[in-house]
């Protein structure tokens, strides 16, 4: 096991020796309608919650890997897509410059709608510099520390399209740290990197992992902290304990999975050992 991972107070060790299931596409379109029906929540608030807990994931991942570098001093650009990744996105670029990090943005093809407009103000007001262009590869290393990558969500799927296909190429080139939220960009959620572009070494998954983070050997994080219980009774959701009030959890290396969730049938393989080297594989039934 990492040493780095065994000295963080935010590892959720009860994850270790229980199951997480994963959740494929069908389902994690289903959940955020839920919560912005009959439970009460707005795009807004969710938008907030999750742009916070990627910001605090970040946060985390950057005093546990670069706390040489003063806060002040650690660039951090966010890119930002058309959709609701691009607004979480968006979120975290201005709470990382509330935590005192050099926060940037770069946001090619903005929404027009009156949510995406007053984010973009948020950001503007608090001084955080907006690219009109995204410097190559090279001048990414020289410029910045670390990448959040908030492009694509869950809903991508087909092709990926200008002018995301030379952004996505840039960035993996770039050699930077790359911080994906929720799924890693030009990814499939089922299916995983189908088009061969970058593995970032930070993920943070919103709500629950899904069918893509399977295997995954980075620095995995879980965000998203506003799902009722009610939510993950219907759909047996396997939501992580979070510490304190923090708005995320580090899953540890002992936890690498395969699993298959649907509204009504899951399955689960969960490695028993504490090295997945070693481990010993055994199912578990879906109301394990």
């Amino acid at each position: 096991i990492n040493a780095e991972y065994m000295g963080s107070e935010n590892i959720n060790r009860e994850m270790v020796s229980k199951a997480i299931r994963f959740i494929g596409s069908d389902l994690a379109k289903k959940i955020d309608p839920e919560l912005m029906g009959e439970l009460g929540y707005t795009i807004h608030q969710l938008m907030e919650l999750a742009g916070l807990s990627v910001a605090q994931a970040v946060n985390h991942f950057a005093e546990l890997k670069y706390n040489s570098i003063p806060k002040e001093k650690f660039r951090i650009l966010t890119i930002c897509g058309p959709g609701n990744n691009g607004g979480d996105g968006l979120v975290a670029a201005r709470h990382l410059k509330l935590f005192n990090y050099k926060s940037t943005v770069y946001y090619p093809k903005q929404t027009d709608s009156d949510l995406f407009r007053g984010l973009v103000l948020q950001c503007k007001s608090m001084d955080i510099p907006f690219l009109d262009k995204l410097p190559k590869s090279d001048k990414l290393a020289e410029e910045f520390n670390l990448i959040v990558d908030g492009i694509f969500g869950f809903s991508f799927s087909g092709e990926i399209r200008e002018p995301f296909k030379s952004v996505i190429s840039e960035m993996g080139k770039s050699g930077l740290p790359i911080a994906s939220i929720d799924i890693p960009s030009g990814w499939d959620v089922d299916k995983g990197n189908v088009h061969s572009t970058f593995n970032p070494e930070v993920l943070i998954s919103l709500t629950i992992p899904k069918l893509c983070a399977q295997g995954y050997k980075g620095h995995h994080y879980v965000g998203g902290r506003f799902v009722p219980e009610s939510l993950t009774k219907k759909y047996n959701l396997d939501i992580p304990a979070y510490k304190s009030g923090d708005q995320y959890v580090l899953l540890p290396f002992e936890i690498q999975l395969a699993a298959t969730i649907t509204s009504e049938h899951s399955t689960c393989l969960l490695y028993t050992s504490p090295s997945p080297r070693d481990a010993t594989l055994s199912r578990m039934p879906s109301s394990a």
